[in-house]
């Protein structure tokens, strides 16, 4: 099924961005090192200071990961860890540390963290680790893309496709959905077709898949004798 102009221009500027790296340390010379190490693996790549220049930067808008050091100047990588959960800023953590200790990484990975390593590490450790974490944000910006999409799809019915189209996905049959809006059963019909069409839907579940996915939910009905 084709994509409107809207849905492939999102999904083309999506797939034009290449993997970028993060890294967050207070150290230049690390950042150095791990600057030239993750360029020369091909990844696009920020090197910040601080929490402060992390939250003042724009995030990719391609698949990215973030490198942190655990020990920062201000705010540490562990609270900013926690900051971005709060706030439902999904974005795969790898932790770097010259001074972990067990209570820390277990904290790290209970918040989600991809990898928690200690400083020296192997660098092809690092950058499985980013290559996880990459899958991972590539597979969360796919579905939202796959949202937006629905979403921009759901905008083109009109007020009573949408309402046939919550009705009809709860089973109910043609007859019963004409009654409940006070319509004829032809003109469900045709809404029904249509909703079908618009939404690109396959199948009846295939719909009430997207329906849930848009929390939609039938309206009050109608009282029983008006014609639509």
């Amino acid at each position: 099924m084709r994509m409107s102009m809207r849905e492939h221009v999102v999904e083309q500027r999506a797939n034009d961005q290449p993997p970028t790296v993060m890294v967050i340390d207070d150290d230049p010379g690390v950042r150095d090192s791990l600057g030239k190490l993750l360029r020369s693996a091909g990844f696009q790549v920020s090197l910040l200071g601080s929490v402060s220049e992390f939250l003042a930067a724009d995030r990719p808008e391609g698949p990215a990961c973030l490198v942190l050091d655990v020990r920062l100047p201000g705010q540490s990588g562990l609270e900013l860890q926690r900051v971005l959960a709060g706030a439902n800023r999904q974005l795969p953590i790898i932790f770097i540390t010259g001074h972990g200790d067990i209570p820390m990484s277990v904290q790290a990975m209970k918040g989600g963290a991809i990898e928690f390593l200690t400083k020296p590490f192997r660098e092809q450790d690092l950058l499985e680790a980013i290559q996880l974490g990459h899958a991972r944000d590539r597979a969360r910006l796919e579905q939202e893309r796959a949202m937006a999409g629905l979403k921009v799809r759901f905008e083109t019915l009109t007020p009573r496709e949408r309402e046939v189209m919550a009705v009809v996905v709860t089973g109910r049959l043609n007859k019963q959905i004409a009654a409940d809006l006070g319509v004829s059963e032809i003109t469900v019909k045709v809404h029904r077709g249509q909703v079908m069409r618009k939404m690109r839907a396959s199948s009846l579940p295939d719909l009430a898949r997207m329906a849930d996915q848009l929390q939609l939910t039938p309206t009050k009905p109608h009282s029983p004798g008006r014609v639509a």
